[in-house]
């Protein structure tokens, strides 16, 4: 099968994140089967999803890593044209285009992989080649750490590791990390004509949402910047807000969801305690009206780790070897499973086919191209494993 063939299996699978993707790993399992390969599920809690490892070739130290998520995100509200869980090819100014939701954002790295196995399994490898197939990283890069903790304490450590997202394929050697968060503030209700009897949630909220903003102004005006990302200090936005009860009531409760994604050189958890200690502030004065008045701030997932641009001479150096005439690796702002595998301690650069621009939208889709600029890294990198 071609990468093309197993792109259009793979989409097939309607692997939404918190979805179970069981049947996408059952397929792969089955498809290493083939060809002898050892794997591994390291599965969720409640046995629901699973991660996938495998290891094409000996179990050596100094092996590579590919890392690809097998969850997509939802399609439910877009305008898509054609069937997203069906790989359609675009016909006529886009005739080079594959439509359906993970093409680019990850299936066609892991069909691209997946198609080169059965040669890798044929050669005399000097050192494996490892498929780290994930679950729900688009909802926190949730499955990957039990994956990579057993990748660290069960096999031989590997040498490098490429996350597959895509970069048009070129080398990625930062990206920022990613905290997401629901605030609460429980106030007290009162007629709204009665400004003083009560305690509005929502105008305090206003003013920690205010604050949140307020964060960013700071960092810049502190040099806090990184002029490698598009935007160049570590960004604090509010994505959801809801409370109140009627016009006429000022609202005992509101809650706002928000996130940090922090540059590498920053620190989530002193960015928050910035937002806390306004929050603490505005508590203190609530009570003096309203005592049983709050404010709580819950983490809504684990924070996920920036990639930072380090100690990764040998992930790059091989990725550039393998592209030939490639850049020396850029920055991007979106957050990957890169970071846990170098927090790890593993040398991490992220380099996949697609273009990010096309992640999440309607009618995604991948260029042939870029799935043939996937497949000839594969085959390049089984060349460069291979002993003699």
């Amino acid at each position: 099968m071609t990468a093309h063939d197993l792109l259009k299996t793979l989409v097939g699978f309607a692997t939404v994140s918190r979805d179970s993707n069981l049947e996408l790993i059952a397929f792969v399992e089955q498809w290493l089967d083939r060809y002898g390969v050892d794997h591994w599920r390291v599965e969720s809690d409640d046995g629901s999803r699973a991660n996938l490892l495998a290891r094409i070739g000996p179990a050596v130290e100094g092996g590579v890593v590919l890392s690809g998520h097998t969850d997509v995100v939802p399609v439910v509200g877009q305008p898509w044209t054609s069937d997203p869980f069906t790989l359609t090819a675009g016909e006529g100014d886009n005739a080079g285009r594959l439509y359906g939701r993970g093409t680019c954002d990850m299936k066609g790295f892991i069909a691209c992989a997946l198609a080169e196995v059965p040669r890798w399994s044929e050669l005399e490898l000097e050192v494996p080649i490892w498929l780290a197939l994930s679950y729900d990283e688009e909802i926190g890069c949730v499955g990957a750490p039990r994956m990579i903790e057993t990748l660290m304490a069960e096999h031989p450590r590997p040498a490098a590791v490429v996350v597959g997202e895509p970069t048009l394929m070129e080398p990625v050697v930062a990206h920022k990390g990613a905290s997401n968060f629901r605030t609460t503030v429980i106030g007290r209700e009162a007629h709204s004509s009665q400004v003083y009897q009560g305690v509005s949630a929502i105008h305090v909220a206003a003013r920690l949402v205010t604050r949140i903003e307020d964060v960013m102004a700071e960092l810049k005006e502190e040099g806090r910047v990184d002029e490698a990302f598009s935007v160049i200090h570590s960004s604090l936005h509010v994505g959801k807000i809801e409370g109140g009860t009627a016009i006429n009531i000022m609202a005992r409760r509101c809650s706002f969801e928000w996130e940090i994604r922090h540059l590498p050189t920053d620190d989530a958890k002193e960015l928050l305690a910035r937002v806390e200690t306004t929050a603490r502030e505005l508590e203190a004065r609530m009570r003096q009206r309203a005592p049983e008045a709050s404010i709580t701030t819950e983490a809504l997932n684990t924070t996920v780790p920036a990639l930072a641009d380090r100690d990764n001479s040998e992930a790059l150096g091989l990725c550039r070897e393998l592209l030939g005439d490639s850049p020396d690796g850029a920055a991007v702002a979106y957050a990957t499973e890169a970071g846990q595998f170098q927090l790890a301690g593993l040398p991490t650069v992220i380099c996949g086919p697609g273009s990010i621009s096309q992640a999440h939208q309607p009618d995604e889709y991948i260029e042939r191209e870029q799935l043939d600029a996937g497949s000839r890294f594969m085959v390049a990198l089984g060349d460069r494993l291979k002993r003699g």
